[in-house]
């Protein structure tokens, strides 16, 4: 039961930005704050990229991240230098059936790696889902066919269409579920058979109840998916400003973050009474806690499963660039990318800043 949660939400909400004790500290790990490219360049924290956007830890051990505006794919070594993947770096949809690195793309926004090691690129301004099979370095499209529009429910997912997908996460059903933003709907392709169907929302943008049945239930700019450990999808919406939890066993739909008005205020009090401006990614940790890219009001956001409350880890609330060390004093602008990391450290997309940072608590 939800009785706990509920009764942790229900305590009167404090106003925010309420900050949390100086805890956690940022640091720079790519990028010296100017957009630009040098191939495979090493220190990365002297190298210039473009606009990042989805991070995450890949199967290698290497943490690999998206360049929005550089139009690749690119990953930080262990040796602290990086190296391009994807992306010859010119804007089009080029390259399918040969090697990923001549390939080009539009906009990537997120990436995830299958349980094969293969990866996934949200290829937003192409309106497609690409696939890179690692073994042989070659990349081809699995969902989309280039044109945005909606179409193809119950057929092949190449031969779909999708219109600006921007997040894609496998849950624990051999599927991949899509953020297909602008048709407002969350699409699922089931990888064994290539089927993709909707999954949620009505295509039209508007309001999502607390426990509505997933299916016939609106969305309102469903933007980015995590899965927790159960197989359930978190989702932020854009323009619904909420955290929304996809309970899968019982095909419900639960709010757990947001009024659904656009602001920056609760922290400290029950995630339920925040309000959020158009947040861009989601992530959960280890113990369940769900972290939050609230992009717009340029900041890093936490709410604790255990209370039900939020609070601000990074940012000011104003837009700019650092400095680095007390998170709550380093000025962020508009962080798209967020990756909780199994030893606790959390790595953003510190998107307009063209820098990767991690968040640890010190």
């Amino acid at each position: 039961m939800r009785s706990t949660f509920l009764a942790a939400l229900s305590v009167a909400v404090m106003a925010s930005p309420l900050r949390v004790e100086a805890a956690w500290v940022t640091q720079t790990l790519v990028g010296d704050g100017n957009p630009g490219f040098v191939a495979n360049f090493g220190p990365a924290r002297e190298a210039q990229i473009d606009n990042p956007f989805g991070v995450l830890r890949g199967p290698d051990g290497a943490l690999w991240f998206t360049e929005y505006g550089g139009q690749r794919v690119r990953r930080l070594l262990k040796d602290g230098s990086l190296a391009t993947v994807v992306g010859d770096g010119k804007r089009g949809l080029l390259g399918n059936g040969g090697a990923a690195l001549s390939a080009s793309l539009n906009m990537p926004h997120e990436i995830r790696f299958d349980p094969f090691g293969d990866l996934y690129i949200a290829d937003m301004g192409n309106h497609v889902v690409r696939k890179v099979e690692m073994k042989t370095g070659k990349i081809s499209t699995l969902a989309g066919t280039g044109l945005p529009k909606f179409g193809g429910d119950g057929g092949q997912a190449a031969l779909a269409y999708l219109k600006q997908p921007h997040s894609i996460q496998f849950g624990r059903d051999a599927c991949m579920y899509v953020c297909d933003t602008g048709n407002n709907l969350i699409r699922r392709v089931h990888m064994g058979s290539g089927i993709i169907t909707s999954f949620a929302g009505t295509g039209a943008l508007g309001v999502t109840p607390d426990g509505a049945p997933i299916r016939g239930t609106p969305l309102s700019g469903p933007r980015a998916l995590d899965v927790d450990q159960d197989g359930n999808l978190w989702l932020v919406t854009r323009e619904g400003n909420q955290v929304l939890k996809l309970d899968m066993l019982n095909e419900r739909i639960y709010v757990i973050a947001g009024t659904g008005q656009k602001g920056y205020s609760g922290d400290g009090g029950p995630a339920r009474e925040a309000t959020f401006r158009g947040p861009k990614g989601i992530s959960l940790d280890k113990q369940g806690n769900v972290w939050i890219a609230d992009t717009e009001n340029n900041a890093v956001r936490r709410i604790n499963m255990a209370t039900g409350t939020i609070e601000t880890i990074a940012g000011t609330g104003e837009r700019g660039d650092g400095p680095d060390g007390d998170a709550l004093k380093c000025k962020l602008s508009r962080v798209h990318g967020i990756y909780a990391d199994a030893d606790g450290a959390v790595y953003i997309g510190d998107s307009e800043n063209h820098r990767i940072r991690v968040l640890k608590n010190k």
